[in-house]
């Protein structure tokens, strides 16, 4: 009884583990205001300066993070930054832009990998924007935690 017991155990363990698979695709998500948002088209520019412009998109909303280098390091956001986040909507052609520009905003982007080789950049994002121009009944701010961008290819606008 002892061994059917310990199968039975060993069993279910075993059925129960899973495994986590770890994908290639390149991805841009994060939690905007604890709702998952997930990119369906991205790009990224390294522009003359040696900034780069990731711009992400899902309908009409638009996320933009400017990184002052593609060197994988800690870029803090904030009013006084080189590198910063925009939020945009255009829904229903009424744009609302949020910003880290500002007194309040403020956040960080990490980049954690830059490959030579294949050109992409991954790293990790997390910021509060504000809506300096909102209107009454529209949200001053808006923020994204958990943010991570996986291997973006980078293009060059030289």
């Amino acid at each position: 009884m002892k061994k059917i017991v310990c199968f039975l155990a060993l069993l279910f363990l075993s059925i129960s583990c899973t495994e986590d698979i770890m994908s290639n695709n390149s991805v841009f998500q994060g939690l905007k205001d604890n709702t998952f948002w997930r990119s369906t088209n991205f790009t990224a520019h390294l522009i003359e300066n040696g900034n780069v412009i990731i711009e992400s998109y899902v309908g009409t909303e638009k996320v933009v993070l400017q990184i002052a280098s593609v060197t994988p390091q800690t870029y803090l956001l904030g009013k006084d930054s080189v590198s910063s986040a925009y939020y945009t909507n255009d829904f229903l052609a009424q744009k609302v832009q949020y910003s880290t520009n500002t007194e309040k905003g403020i956040g960080q982007i990490v980049i954690t990998e830059y490959n030579t080789e294949t050109n992409t950049v991954s790293g990790t994002f997390k910021f509060t924007a504000i809506n300096e121009d909102s209107t009454e009944g529209e949200t001053t701010k808006t923020s994204f935690t958990e943010g991570v961008f996986y291997k973006i290819p980078i293009s060059s606008n030289e």
